[in-house]
C-alpha cells in the first residue's frame, strides 16, 4: 500500500486512538499536530472531574516523535489554537476517543472539515459509550464508523464503516480490541493514494444513548440471568466494573461472569450466573 503524505492534526485522548495513531505514524503519515485531554478533565454533562479510564499518553508520543503537542481542556479550548491550525494548511482533522464537541468554526478551518471515528455502525448507536450500550442491549454485531463531523452529535456524512461480530462469551476488552482493528485499516485506507474520499449522507435517523459514568454500573438483582451476563460483560475490565452494594454501604464488583445450566431434577435445567469477584 502506497500512502499519501496528506496536512492532517490527529486529535485523541484514549488507547484506542493511540494506537490508530501509532499504527499511521509505523507507515509515515506525520500529523502536523497532536491535540489531547488529560486524564481527568471537566465536562459539561458532570459536576467533578471524571477519569479517562482508557487514557493513553499523547504528550509523550509526541516528544518520541518530534511532532508539536497540546493539551485541551474547558479553560484551554480547541478556538484558542486556531490561529496556528490555519497556518497548518490542513487537509482534514482525524478524530478518535474526544470528548469535548469540536465547534463548526474550528473543522471548517481544514479543507475536508473533521473526520470522526465511532464505534458503532452509525446511525445506530450514536452518542456516548456505543459498545457498552450495544453488548448491554445483547447485540452480536457491530462497528465502526468514519464521518464527517457535523455541528449535531455523530450525525454527519459516513467516508466508511466496517463491521465486527460480537461474540456471546466476549468482553468489553475482546471488543474494543475488534473495534480498534477495525479503526487501525480503515484510517490507513484513508491514507491510500488509491483511495478517493467520499460522504455518504446518514439513511436514517440516530438512535442516541447518554454517556455512562462508574455510578451506572450497579446491578439490578431482578434482572434475568442473561440481562445480568451481559451487563456485567459490557463494563469488566478496563472500565470500573459491575458491582452490587453491600448492606454497609461498600460496592462488590465483579470483574466477570458465565452462565451454565444446572439440573432442577425431573429431567430440567435451569440457567445460573455463576460470578467473579474483583480482587
Amino acid at each position: 500500500m502506497q500512502l499519501r503524505n496528506l496536512p492532517y492534526i490527529f486529535l485523541g485522548s484514549t488507547k484506542y486512538s493511540g494506537d490508530i495513531l501509532e499504527s499511521l505514524l509505523q507507515k509515515g503519515c506525520i500529523p502536523k499536530a497532536i491535540f489531547s485531554i488529560p486524564e481527568y478533565f471537566s465536562i459539561s454533562y458532570s459536576k467533578t472531574q471524571v477519569r479517562n479510564y482508557n487514557f493513553y499518553d499523547f504528550e509523550a508520543l509526541a516528544k518520541q516523535n518530534g511532532i508539536p503537542f497540546y493539551w485541551v481542556d474547558q479553560s484551554t479550548p480547541l478556538q484558542l489554537y486556531a490561529d496556528k491550525i490555519r497556518e497548518w494548511r490542513l487537509e482534514f482533522m482525524l478524530v478518535a476517543g474526544w470528548y469535548y464537541k469540536i465547534p463548526p468554526s474550528i473543522y471548517a478551518l481544514s479543507k475536508l472539515g473533521a473526520f470522526g471515528f465511532h464505534s458503532s455502525l452509525l446511525p445506530k448507536y450514536a452518542g456516548g459509550a456505543p459498545l457498552v450500550w450495544a453488548m448491554i442491549n445483547g447485540e452480536s454485531k457491530s462497528g465502526v464508523t468514519l464521518f464527517q463531523m457535523q455541528e449535531q452529535m455523530d450525525n454527519g456524512d459516513i467516508i466508511m464503516q466496517e463491521s465486527f461480530d460480537i461474540a456471546f462469551s466476549d468482553t468489553i476488552q475482546e471488543v474494543l480490541h475488534k473495534s480498534t482493528q477495525c479503526a487501525i485499516a480503515m484510517s490507513l485506507k484513508l491514507f491510500d493514494k488509491d483511495y478517493c474520499i467520499t460522504f455518504t449522507p446518514q439513511n436514517a435517523k440516530q438512535e442516541y444513548y447518554p454517556q455512562r459514568s462508574p455510578s451506572d454500573g450497579e446491578i439490578d438483582l431482578s434482572w434475568d440471568s442473561t440481562r445480568l451476563y451481559n451487563f456485567i460483560r459490557a463494563q469488566s475490565s478496563p472500565y470500573p466494573g459491575a458491582f452490587i452494594k453491600t448492606i454497609d454501604g461498600k460496592k462488590l464488583v465483579i470483574d466477570e461472569a458465565h452462565i451454565q445450566l444446572e439440573s432442577s431434577g425431573g429431567g430440567g435445567f435451569n440457567k445460573v450466573l455463576v460470578a467473579s469477584f474483583a480482587a
